[in-house]
């Protein structure tokens, strides 16, 4: 094909009058009627000089034009570089300058920060707005509503996507058409969206559950998504009976559990609720199929891969888990030291390998070769395990491992049994410096609505559970984990808090 990304994904539903976006306001806008926004945005582009290969820079809220500019990118073989809305001028800086965007798309509201930034790092800009307003629509109004697809192979770079960058500077994930392509087809057919489908669409569309997830897989299927600005209880609620799927990360789980509206009832008309960008807790898998039926399916991915492995469509989908591999991947655990396979059961570093690992980190070829070996294989940061049944266990991140006294202590099985005590909603256990031990291990306790856990008995409960090494020498009390905007619990910023709890 010309442009396999485009053509398979877009192109295909050239000419359609099908629904593809359900805007809250009642407007139905028809996968015709995108493609020809999406054309008339890729005329602006081309016009203002870019070429294929340049990058496009977009810090914008979430709107069917602002998936437009996604489809345009492609169709014109430009680079779209998604950034979250969250990003302050000294971050956005950072990425503008690191991927050598051409362009940068931006709020109207952030456009006098912005516009200097551009200036001194040779980029032009254009305003989107949440409304749909703004200098590229302006422009894109007077557009053709056709434009001649670029020609693009699949290992050519589809997009960039930056990682959160909690240890050193960000990292730009370069994406080939084929790593989304390949991960699109699979899903949709793994979790058997059709055309028939309609996804509730609350997640934002700069990361990619949002963007490469769930609008790739209802485009693959030729399926529609009721489209909203952000998770909003009540427009959930009152939407989820048009609804035949729901992609989400455990904080919409949770919200929509709170809420007595949420029923059996309400949910009949859906077929598979997804989670995923950071655990679910065991009891929110207990809770939502006593109140629905259902189970929720979750899976694993990060932004360098997409999606790696799922817990099955058809089959048991067992909490606590991410499932199996998907097809075509493969996965296999490793000692972090010697990179060696280890036996099953065993917990180690998770690597993968498959159509959906990233290319490398845009000019950083020695972070490139410390993560992605030669065999193609990518080692992903993860600690894992694959259980007797072949279920794969993710145990937390290789940096959250705690080495106390020269032993490795894994947060999750701590967690596990503090999050299994009375009262507790959930847990974060994180190591902090120690003078004897090098770190110790420290917990954190979130309490449920009007509880109040005790944590006396709590920590008993860890010496009966666990060996002695894996205690925690303190338990805190919180309001609540800090997260990031896709409900991750940043441990980092915990470690950065309690860092000197134990220093003397």
């Amino acid at each position: 094909m010309a442009n396999p990304l485009f053509d398979r994904l877009f192109g295909i539903h050239a000419g359609k009058a099908t629904p593809f976006l359900h805007l809250l306001n009642g407007e139905v806008i028809t996968h015709q009627d995108f493609l020809c926004t999406a054309a008339q945005i890729a005329n602006v582009l081309a016009q203002t000089g870019l070429k294929p290969g340049d990058r496009v820079a977009a810090q914008v809220e979430k709107s069917p034009e602002a998936l437009a500019l996604y489809a345009a990118c492609a169709q014109a073989g430009l680079i779209f570089l998604p950034l979250n809305t969250a990003y302050t001028a000294e971050e956005l800086t950072y990425f503008i300058e690191n991927s050598g965007a051409s362009v940068v798309i931006c709020d109207a509201r952030s456009e006098a920060t912005l516009a200097s930034i551009a200036k001194q790092l040779g980029a032009g800009i254009e305003t989107l707005n949440a409304d749909g307003s703004g200098t590229l629509m302006d422009q894109a109004a007077a557009m053709p509503v056709s434009f001649a697809t670029v020609e693009r192979d699949g290992d050519d770079l589809a997009a960039f996507l930056y990682t959160s960058g909690t240890t050193g500077r960000s990292k730009g994930a370069m994406l080939t058409q084929s790593n989304l392509l390949s991960n699109a087809e699979t899903l949709a057919q793994e979790w058997r969206f059709t055309a028939d489908d309609v996804l509730l669409h609350a997640l934002p569309i700069f990361h990619t559950h949002g963007l490469f997830v769930a609008t790739n897989v209802t485009l693959a299927a030729g399926g529609s998504l009721i489209f909203m600005p952000k998770f909003d209880l009540d427009a959930v609620l009152k939407h989820m009976p048009q609804a035949t799927s729901l992609m989400g990360v455990p904080t919409f789980y949770t919200r929509l559990l709170s809420d007595d509206r949420f029923t059996h009832e309400l949910t009949g008309h859906v077929r598979l609720f997804v989670s995923g960008s950071a655990p679910l807790l065991a009891e929110t898998h207990v809770q939502f199929e006593e109140r629905t039926g259902h189970r929720i399916l979750e899976r694993y991915g990060m932004t360098e891969t997409n999606m790696n492995t799922s817990n099955p469509f058809e089959g048991d989908r067992r909490a606590g888990t991410v499932g199996f591999p998907l097809p075509g991947v493969e996965l296999k655990i490793t000692d972090p030291a010697s990179g060696e396979p280890l036996p099953q059961g065993e917990v180690g570093q998770i690597e993968v390998r498959g159509p959906n690992v990233f290319k490398g980190y845009w000019q950083m070829p020695e972070k490139t070769a410390a993560e992605l070996r030669e065999d193609g294989f990518f080692i992903t940061g993860d600690l894992g395990k694959i259980d007797e049944d072949g279920y794969v266990h993710i145990v937390g991140r290789n940096k959250d491992l705690i080495i106390s006294g020269g032993y490795n202590i894994y947060p999750k099985e701590i967690e596990l049994v503090l999050d299994d005590q009375p009262g507790v909603l959930e847990s974060a256990v994180i190591g902090v410096p120690h003078p004897d031990f090098g770190e110790t291990v420290l917990g954190v306790v979130i309490a449920e609505p009007s509880q109040s856990p005790d944590l006396d008995a709590m920590m008993e409960a860890v010496r009966q559970a666990l060996a002695r090494f894996k205690h925690p020498r303190q338990l805190i009390l919180l309001d609540e984990l800090p997260r990031n905007t896709m409900g991750k619990v940043q441990k980092n910023i915990l470690r950065d808090t309690y860092k000197d709890m134990f220093a003397s």
